[in-house]
């Protein structure tokens, strides 16, 4: 498998980015059943739109981000006639959004269902961060509803954090209104994470013991208003063509035409998340051990990917054939540019002005600087130049060092450059995302969940992520090692990639969640 180094690290986030800005209009339609659906539908995107080669995004933002809040019975539910559907979309495959009024009359909002937080937040019309001109922003001045609150508030996101206060007014779900709700009003979102997002806003569904503030959740409020029937909210995302609709949640019940057979019900073990015992995690059938006294597993409509240990993720990974993009750019390095290195090493070149030589950072005095922007085809030469970023840079600088040292030390160009090969293959997958061969998707293992005795797999089309087609297609791993130490530890994270191949039940009233096969 081949990469271009000078795209490796930013393929994902452009093509997320991309995938936003060629959307068809909404659909409104009424069912038969007596249910409001919305639907939308995902225009494919090319990677090989010329856009894409003059945008870099910070790596892994998208997939990333959406793990960040962990670091820092067989009975159906009756039909769904009195449950309020809201339809879900598809974006890139990785998250799914639906739309929400907020306000009198209401304001519409885009925004992603997320079982892995508690808050509602939307942009601020007084936001003034690049992101929230992308996006709808609330006006409070236009909602004969609002009620002013004004307490700060603020949320981390690993990569910045949210900042803004507290308002009340109505939120509309589907066809209910929730009254006198609280959420939070945006003024800064960090940096440009969430500028190419489709998505407006988070509205969490987990539990009030990780509310911010202790603000009453969204679902609650429902469930304390008599809004819904049952109390459950369940989960389909639709696996079907590219084009297709994301899928629904349907709030107070289920809709049997969304799975197969029966549900496997787990008791929710710790309020906060939906946060339940798994009993082991099998690779091609063979159990990888970890889950002897039981493993913590949280169900997130937040995290697009799948996360764990990094023991385990890194025994997923190798099982297949996933290179971390450092290490994929660490033997292209030392296959292009070794030989040249080792030159101008040989004749006694500063080591500093090595990496700005072959491009690879820039020299400012005597100090080597590595700048965020990318290089495109030279339009006179046609030649493809290396990319100033800041993590060539540091890859070029660490070689370089090796290599003078390993020099020092008498070593031919053969024993340096197979050296640094070897190491090459020692360096850790990394916490962002790992590519994959496409062509070997066919021989990659089931990976499985066992949840309550019963196994639930994962193909490897269901948990490999794919962007581009043919010779521009890149294959990602879906899995994502994420550590949290005891006693909060270890969690394992099943996200929208689990989530699309099993349908999902979050039993409200008798704390649990359950899984079946999604139709």
């Amino acid at each position: 498998m081949q990469i271009n180094m000078a795209s490796a690290y930013d393929t994902l986030a452009i093509f997320l980015f991309l995938s936003t800005l060629f959307c068809t209009p909404v659909v409104i339609s009424t069912s038969t059943d007596g249910l409001v659906r919305i639907g939308l539908k995902r225009v494919k995107f090319e990677r090989t739109d010329r856009f894409a080669s003059h945008l870099v995004l910070n790596d892994g933002d998208y997939l990333t981000t959406s793990i960040r809040k962990y670091r820092q019975s067989a009975k159906k539910h009756g039909d769904s006639e009195d449950s309020d559907i809201v339809a879900l979309r598809n974006y890139m495959n990785a998250q799914y959004f639906g739309e929400i009024g907020i306000g009198t009359p209401p304001q519409k909002f885009n925004v992603i269902f997320d079982t892995g937080s508690s808050n509602l937040w939307v942009p601020s019309s007084e936001c003034a961060s690049v992101s929230c001109f992308f996006h709808a922003k609330y006006k409070s001045s236009q909602s004969s509803t609002y009620k002013e609150n004004g307490k700060h508030a603020s949320i981390d996101y690993g990569s910045g954090s949210i900042f803004g206060y507290f308002s009340e007014d109505n939120i509309k779900v589907g066809d209910i209104v929730i009254e006198d709700q609280d959420f939070i009003e945006a003024t800064s979102e960090p940096g440009i994470t969430l500028l190419g997002g489709k998505f407006d806003g988070i509205l969490g569904l987990g539990f009030k013991e990780i509310s911010l503030d202790n603000v009453i959740p969204i679902w609650n409020n429902m469930v304390n208003q008599h809004l819904v029937k049952q109390h459950i909210f369940s989960f389909w995302l639709n696996q079907r063509g590219k084009e297709g609709e994301g899928g629904e949640i349907i709030f107070g019940g289920v809709d049997p035409n969304h799975y197969k057979g029966v549900h496997t019900f787990v008791p929710v073990t710790q309020k906060g998340y939906w946060q339940f015992d798994m009993d082991d995690v099998l690779i091609g059938g063979q159990s990888t051990g970890f889950c002897k006294n039981k493993c913590a597993a949280i169900v997130d409509s937040g995290t697009a990917l799948l996360a764990g240990p990094t023991s385990v993720i890194t025994q997923i990974n190798h099982a297949i054939g996933a290179q971390g993009i450092v290490t994929e750019a660490c033997n292209g390095f030392v296959s292009n540019f070794g030989h040249i290195i080792f030159g101008l090493l040989s004749t006694f070149v500063n080591t500093k002005t090595i990496c700005p030589f072959i491009g690879f950072c820039f020299l400012d005095g005597d100090h080597e600087v590595s700048i965020g922007i990318e290089s495109v085809v030279d339009r006179n030469d046609g030649v493809s130049h290396p990319s100033v970023t800041a993590p060539n840079c540091l890859l070029c600088k660490a070689i370089v060092g090796l290599m003078h040292k390993m020099i020092a030390n008498n070593n031919t160009q053969e024993m340096i450059l197979k050296t640094l090969g070897n190491l090459c293959k020692l360096v850790p997958i990394p916490v962002e995302e790992s590519m994959v061969d496409c062509a070997r998707l066919p021989s990659m293992p089931t990976i499985s969940f066992t949840i309550r005795g019963k196994e639930f797999e994962l193909l490897p089309n269901e948990y490999i992520l794919k962007t581009g087609e043919g010779e521009d297609a890149h294959c990602f791993s879906g899995f994502m090692p994420l550590d949290i130490p005891p006693p909060r530890g270890p969690h394992w994270i099943l996200g929208d990639l689990f989530m699309r191949r099993y349908h999902t039940v979050f039993d409200y009233g008798n704390l649990r969640v359950g899984f079946a096969e999604a139709a």
